[in-house]
Formats: structure tokens, sequence, C-alpha cells
């Protein structure tokens, strides 16, 4: 579930890359967004399903 979690927070944050004023690279960060919101999307389908987000168990 930490790993659901931290990936939201990395997804909240990727935006506010995205929209700031002065985003030199913004299309850039774009693809990075839309890469890390399908693994958004497939932890959350991993969690939903029953799988273990976390393997080591920490």
């Amino acid at each position: 579930m930490n790993k659901t979690l931290l990936t939201i927070l990395m997804l909240a944050l990727l935006l506010l890359f995205i929209i700031s004023p002065f985003a030199a690279l913004a299309s850039l960060m774009l693809i990075v967004f839309v890469s890390a919101f399908f693994s958004l999307l497939g932890n959350l389908f991993q969690v939903i399903i029953g799988g273990d987000t976390d393997p080591k168990g920490s």
C-alpha cells in the first residue's frame, strides 16, 4: 500500500511541475506524467485484486 501512496504523491507532484508557469520541459513532463499515471493504474489494480505491492515486506 505504501507503493501506491507514493505513486499518487509522485503523480500529484508531476502535475504541479507540468502546470507551473515556467515549465520549460512541459512536453517531456507530460510524457512522464502519462507513464506515471499508467503505473498508478497498475498499482491500484494490483491492490484491488489483492496482490502484494511491497514484495520486500518492509
